[in-house]
């Protein structure tokens, strides 16, 4: 099997448990627009796109004021989410300095990105980030532009990490391996289980013990 010389990250998750913060985002900026209560359930199912997309699917009718209401919510209310997980900064130091290259693929739109990256200090570690678009998910395709990024590094030499359903799927059809990421509190084992990724992981220490045996 070939060693490891790419990881590619998701954000939401996987580097930090950024998930509830995201909910109450999108109620303190919907709900006062469209004048009525949102569960978290009902915002859950338009994740894929980026928040914009979203935003379009609560809110249409305000969608300008919703997606700026939006970041400046997910900003204000980031202590929420202060620190990204425990041993998370420890391993991309660790990957950098065995000369790992590491990349990110998120979701997440490029603005909500990078406010969370900047809160975190972690910004600098991730030598190409690739975010979500509003007119539906492009983890697949942005895997794509990341491996065309780091060619001639072959596919076998690239994983990917991330903690929901859709990003096994979007490895399994970008052709890379994929770590299932299971240490997040909105983690879902039984269904990461289901899909049969490469590495299904619960602690960050696991995580940690597959790195030193794969790179």
């Amino acid at each position: 099997m070939n060693k490891i010389k790419v990881v590619i990250f998701d954000l939401d998750g996987t580097l930090a448990n950024t998930l509830p913060l995201c909910i109450a985002a999108f109620r303190e900026s919907v709900e006062p627009l469209i004048n009525r209560v949102v569960s978290d359930e009902e915002i859950i199912a338009t994740f894929g796109p980026s928040e914009e997309g979203t935003i379009l699917a609560l809110a249409p009718n305000h969608y300008e004021k919703g997606v700026s209401d939006y970041l400046k919510y997910y900003d204000t209310l980031h202590d929420m989410c202060p620190t990204p997980f425990e041993g998370i900064e420890e391993i991309l130091s660790d990957l950098k300095n065995k000369r790992i290259r590491i990349a990110m693929v998120t979701g997440k739109g490029k603005y909500s990105t990078e406010i969370s990256l900047k809160k975190f200090g972690l910004a600098h570690f991730f030598e190409i980030i690739e975010t979500g678009i509003p007119s539906g998910p492009r983890k697949a395709e942005a895997i794509e532009i990341v491996l065309d990024y780091f060619k001639p590094l072959k596919k076998e030499e690239v994983i990917y990490v991330g903690d929901a359903p859709s990003d096994i799927l979007a490895s399994r059809k970008a052709g890379v391996r994929v770590i299932a990421a299971a240490w997040a509190e909105t983690a879902e084992p039984d269904k990461l289980q289901e899909l049969k990724p490469d590495e299904l992981l619960y602690t960050m220490n696991d995580f940690k013990d597959w790195l030193n045996l794969n790179i």
